[in-house]
């Protein structure tokens, strides 16, 4: 098991106005504080991602390496392992979870960086989906310190059709009677199994489904493969599940008392260096939404990797090449 650190913040106030007597973040570092302490490379979780999982998108020679930069791979609150409705105290615990935006999760963040482990300045935040979110996040609430931002398959907005999407898988978890509103006494897992089999239809193209990519992936068929996101679902808590699908759905860089939603002014405060990627197949996380966001950026650019991956070009080693083209662009953004 991936060893991991705790960050504590007492009495942190969240966008909704609740106060959490104690908030905790789970992260781990790799890799060592240089002595200007400018060498941070922040790389927050994706939605049901973990520290470990992040370890797939570093290593010694690679763009973001442990001997070159001080890596800090931070847990989203919601996630299980950071603060979560699986893991808090009364009042806060299971459906009783407050409201938390991307907003409170880099404010966290923010503190533990400065705080906790001296950053004066960060070289990078890149990450997959929510935690390309949360890079847009990262560079629009604290532009003077970050220098640099790759978020890949992810918007500084979460879109009204992605949001939709999420009002579907949702509604396929709390359909099941187990559920409950949230206060389930065992499991909710046919809740569970509908959420991972609505979401495999758009994880992955429907060029992936057309070719049969899933035999590359070890299934033989398209049922195997839904059997096996009915199985991973079923590894999470739905509390959980829903309290980071609520953070990613209120996703928007300019929803706070900096910007008052003005969406445009958000994007044209970001000052670092910017290239944002998306995939062509990706079904939620559509290649013109990023064009029209870097529009704003100042420096800002779009990649498009086209890959039949879908919004799973990132996941693990599904497409090879995409990593080497990430790297290619995490290069170019911290030369």
């Amino acid at each position: 098991m991936s060893i991991h650190s705790e960050f504590v913040i007492n009495n942190f106030k969240l966008q909704c106005g609740v106060v959490l007597p104690r908030l905790m973040l789970a992260y781990k570092t790799y890799g060592q504080l240089n002595q200007s302490r400018d060498n941070a490379v922040v790389l927050p979780t994706f939605y049901t991602g973990s520290h470990q999982r992040n370890e797939g998108y570093f290593g010694k020679g690679r763009a973001v390496d442990p001997d070159d930069h001080f890596i800090i791979s931070i847990n989203l609150i919601g996630n299980g392992i950071s603060s979560s409705p699986s893991n808090m105290d009364s009042p806060f615990e299971g459906a009783n979870f407050p409201t938390v935006t991307l907003y409170d999760n880099i404010r966290a963040q923010h503190a533990l960086l400065t705080e906790q482990l001296g950053v004066k300045s960060i070289a990078l935040v890149t990450g997959w989906s929510m935690a390309g979110c949360q890079s847009y996040q990262w560079a629009a609430q604290y532009p003077d310190l970050v220098k640099a931002i790759v978020p890949y398959c992810a918007s500084a907005k979460t879109s009204t059709h992605n949001w939709v999407f999420l009002e579907g898988v949702k509604a396929a978890l709390k359909a099941d009677a187990t559920f409950n509103g949230g206060n389930y006494e065992n499991i909710p897992e046919q809740g569970l199994k509908a959420f991972g089999r609505v979401y495999a239809g758009w994880a992955y193209s429907q060029t992936f489904y057309r070719k049969e990519m899933y035999r590359s992936l070890g299934f033989d068929s398209a049922e195997e493969l839904l059997r096996d996101w009915e199985q991973d679902h079923l590894n999470w808590d739905a509390n959980d599940l829903l309290a980071k699908l609520d953070i990613w759905q209120r996703g928007d860089i300019s929803d706070n008392d900096v910007y008052n939603k003005n969406f445009k002014d958000a994007l044209s405060s970001i000052k670092a260096k910017t290239i944002v990627i998306s995939c062509s197949d990706d079904l939620y996380f559509r290649p013109e939404d990023n064009e029209l966001e870097v529009m704003y950026i100042k420096g800002g650019r779009h990649e498009c990797y086209s890959s039949p991956w879908g919004h799973c070009v990132a996941s693990g080693q599904n497409d090879l090449g995409f990593h080497e083209f990430l790297d290619q662009c995490i290069r170019e953004v911290m030369d």
